[in-house]
């Protein structure tokens, strides 16, 4: 058995291998090396496979982002730092998200849905966490300050690691085997003095003769940027008016009512980037126990208080017209109403619209709490060559509690309306004593909870002419639930927002996997893994893999994966009731007056699990001849089928409108002319997903003028994507994000012992706008850093992002702002800086 100790394995076996031949490192995110002679490195674990080796290639492509990049870089937030990949698209969730968000912060590899992608802490999966009954991690609950490094596995990896990995997996890794103290200072503010953020953090660590304990500590706050601060944006309009309009009309100086001409601006209310608090505390510890067995654990505590800011309420209601047998609800239309030809509609009623802006605007704040622990134990058996066993349980669980001050109360305000119409209709602002009886703050909790046991074997099966045969065995339990309580003002739909009803539900599942690793030739390796998961809810998948790796030469590697994938419904997309939601649409009927229409969004107990099949082919040439000079070249391509969906609402209008007699005027609940009153996106599993690209990478490392260098190059080229048969190759809209063609990061990097400077660039190429077919221009970002080590003890780095102070691209239907904020830079030029103190 081998010399080397088991804390030592314990400790390289929670840190996942850099394949540093086999990975595409952009310069931007430089791999870390692990540095140790061919005696130390034992069997490690890398991230795509649980089959622990001594090489570090696979037939799998993973990015690795390092702390130190990480830092150069500026970046404060895990999502921040990962949609500045090149291999990310449509429009996660973040910072820039201000409607709907609820200040999570997701990622969406290659624009196939934040639900798609897995993300693992340190191997092993976090609980999903938000507002509750979310189907995706919230990065905010993982600070930067105890990330060492993340990889990203670019390829599909259900065989793997189960449900959700259709896209990829991101393992972020977690500092550990650390020794003394770290202080760490950091802040950055825009050239418009706002925006600021700040962070503060502790890393304290010692070792015994027999494991290492590492602790941390960190503080951050991110203040917020309005929309109407920015010169480029421009104003919006809305015909939800302050003083209120009557059936569209409004009255004018002479009290006279007349057609609505003028709109209201709501860039002065809204954020480009969100206000956030988060206080974290984490740890981890590797301890050898008797009979050479090592327990291993990590907890991470996280609260994450955060604010997003949008105009005062827009309130329509319906309001009955008095007539000779209406009791003294209703309202009674003057001379001078009838005379503009406002009158009751059908029902006997008619629509009455006011911005409230006497209420305040509409504040949303969260406050939510995430904790997770991880705990196992590992050892070895003396069985050939040595196996390695272990088993663990992880649990995590999330808590929230959101609110949205200056609600209105949709109901009230009819009364209100009723009892007091001409102060109403006037168009002054309103008393005191109205805003009292009208507004309410909404509150909302929810939570996620979730349980993992697990245990494994792995080691080397028997010897064969060009090497040894390698396996991994292992069976899971996993148990998911989550919950979210609306404000019941919301659940009986007395709200001017929409109705929503509650959420609760849950689900568990028994896996069990295998995985073999066997060399054919000295040159050939292939890699096999299947996998058998038994859900509670829709049954049963099996999912396989098969991937190859050949070394043409010594500086030519080819790899190639074929795997298949699936996604389980999530609890809000199983129990998560009817929804409401105002979407950015466009009426063909012209019926409505603004562009963002409730659609009701339904769920369903019966839905089945997503289907997928994946394909990766690539080499990797590192050339002899050119020291340092590392390729890398991928094709990809991901086929989703059964996908859970909501149909393309406006594709529905859009066919109900050119054929009344449509299937789809049945499917989303269109009415006679055009009626939207009931209009209804339901899930479904008749949705789909094929998109395919290329990546490319280019590393080089040399020596000159007495500097060092590093030049890195990440391209992804984008060939296809297509959702539910639509094609979205090149496209941008408000709703779904972009899918650029070309999307690439350049980064040079040139110093010396002591200090080191940086230039970098991020491009997004040109686009199509969906909405009117115009060309949206591409943009370029610069951004230059230094870094200056003081002393061994003092670290100063410095930094400037979008240097030239970019404007981001229009698009029609925009968001917000009349872009897309989660996928331009909507806040400018920033200013950035930070000192480490190391005792």
């Amino acid at each position: 058995m081998s010399s080397v100790t088991l804390t030592a394995k314990a400790i390289r076996r929670s840190l996942l291998a850099v394949a540093a031949t086999s990975v595409a490192t952009t310069g931007l995110f430089s791999s870390a090396v692990i540095a140790a002679d061919e005696e130390k490195v034992e069997r490690i674990e890398v991230t795509g496979s649980r089959i622990q080796r001594q090489d570090m290639e696979t037939a799998s492509p993973v990015t690795v982002i390092s702390a130190e990049a990480i830092r150069a870089e500026g970046f404060t937030s895990v999502d921040e730092l990962l949609q500045a990949q090149t291999s990310m698209a449509g429009a996660a969730l973040g910072s820039s998200s201000n409607n709907g968000s609820d200040g999570v912060a997701q990622v969406d590899l290659r624009g196939m849905g934040s639900q798609r992608t897995l993300v693992l802490l340190n191997g092993r999966r976090m609980v999903n966490s938000g507002s509750g009954a979310d189907s995706s991690v919230d990065l905010n609950s993982i600070p930067v300050a105890m990330i060492a490094r993340v990889e990203i596995l670019k390829d599909g990896a259900s065989a793997v690691y189960g449900s959700d990995a259709i896209a990829g997996v991101v393992n972020i890794i977690t500092k550990k085997d650390f020794e003394g103290f770290q202080l760490d200072l950091n802040g950055s503010s825009t050239s418009e003095s706002d925006g600021e953020t700040g962070e503060i953090s502790g890393l304290y660590g010692f070792n015994t003769d027999s494991g290492n304990y590492t602790f941390g500590a960190a503080y951050s706050k991110r203040e917020g940027v309005i929309q109407s601060d920015r010169d480029w944006t421009e104003p919006g309009y809305s015909s939800y008016l302050p003083t209120g309009s009557l059936d569209g009309m409004v009255q004018d100086g002479a009290g006279s009512w007349e057609d609505r001409s003028t709109g209201y601006d709501y860039t002065t209310s809204s954020y480009y980037q969100t206000p956030n608090e988060r206080y974290s505390l984490f740890a981890n510890m590797v301890q050898e126990l008797d009979n050479d067995i090592v327990l291993t654990a990590d907890a991470l505590y996280t609260k994450r208080k955060s604010d997003q800011q949008l105009a005062p309420q827009p309130a329509s209601v319906m309001l009955d017209v008095c007539d000779s047998n209406a009791d003294s609800s209703c309202v009674t239309l003057t001379d001078a109403m009838t005379d503009a030809g406002i009158s009751a509609d059908e029902t006997g009623r008619v629509e009455y619209r006011r911005r409230t802006t006497d209420a305040g605007p509409r504040i949303y704040s969260q406050d939510t709490d995430t904790f997770r622990i991880s705990a196992g134990l590992a050892g070895e058996l003396d069985i050939n060559n040595g196996m390695n066993w272990d088993v663990a349980y992880t649990y995590g669980k999330n808590k929230a509690e959101s609110s949205v001050a200056n609600s209105i109360n949709a109901t009230n305000l009819s009364e209100s309306v009723y009892a007091n119409q001409d102060e109403w209709f006037s168009g002054d602002a309103l008393t005191s004593d109205i805003v009292d009886d009208i507004s309410y703050t909404d509150n909302a909790d929810g939570g996620n909870e979730q349980h993992v046991f697990s245990a494994g074997l792995n080691g080397d099966l028997f010897d064969v002419s060009a090497g040894t045969v390698a396996f991994a065995i292992g069976a899971e339990y996993r148990y998911e639930s989550g919950y979210y309580n609306p404000d019941p003002v919301t659940v009986a739909g007395d709200s001017t927002a929409a109705q929503q009803d509650a959420t609760d539900g849950n689900y568990d599942v028994i896996s069990v996997f295998q995985e073999v690793s066997v060399p054919f030739t000295d040159k050939l390796t292939g890699e096999f893994a299947l996998r058998y998961d038994d859900y509670s809810t829709f049954g049963k998948a099996s999912t396989w893999k098969i991937g190859l790796t050949y070394e043409a030469t010594d500086d030519l590697m080819l790899r190639g994966v074929a795997a298949t994938g699936f996604r389980a419904p999530s609890i809000s997309e199983l129990y998560g009731g009817d929804t409401g939601s105002y979407d950015y649409l466009e009426d063909p009927w012209g019926n409505e007056q603004d562009s963002q229409i409730l659609v009701r969004y339904t769920s369903d107990e019966d839905l089945q699990a997503e289907e997928s099949d994946s394909y990766t082919a690539g080499l990797v040439y590192s050339p002899s001849y050119v020291e340092g000079l590392s390729l890398t070249l991928d094709y990809w391509r991901f086929k989703v089928t059964n996908a859970i969906t909501r149909l393309d609402v406006q594709a529905g209008l859009d066919a109900c409108y050119a054929d009344a007699s449509s299937s789809s005027c049945e499917t989303f609940n269109i009415g006679a002319n055009g009626d939207l009153t009931n209009l209804t996106s339901s899930l479904t599993n008749v949705g789909s997903q094929d998109t395919s690209g290329i990546d490319f990478n280019l590393a080089y490392s040399f020596s000159a003028l007495s500097l060092d260098w590093k030049i890195n190059n990440d391209t992804t080229y984008l060939l296809n994507f297509e959702q539910e048969g639509i094609d979205y190759t090149n496209m941008i809209d408000g709703n779904f994000g972009a899918y650029a063609e070309v999307r690439n990061n350049f980064n040079i990097q040139a110093g010396q012992d002591d200090w080191n400077v940086m230039y970098s660039n991020r491009y997004i190429g040109e686009m199509e706008d969906l909405g009117t077919g115009d060309d949206v221009d591409a943009v370029l970002y610069h951004n230059i850093a230094g870094t200056y080590h003081v002393s061994e003890m003092i670290t100063l780095s410095a930094g400037v992002k979008n240097f030239t102070d970019e404007e981001p691209s229009s698009v029609s239907n925009g968001s917000d702002g009349g872009t897309v904020p989660e996928v331009y830079d909507t806040v400018g030029r920033q200013y950035y800086g930070g000192v480490s103190v190391k005792f």
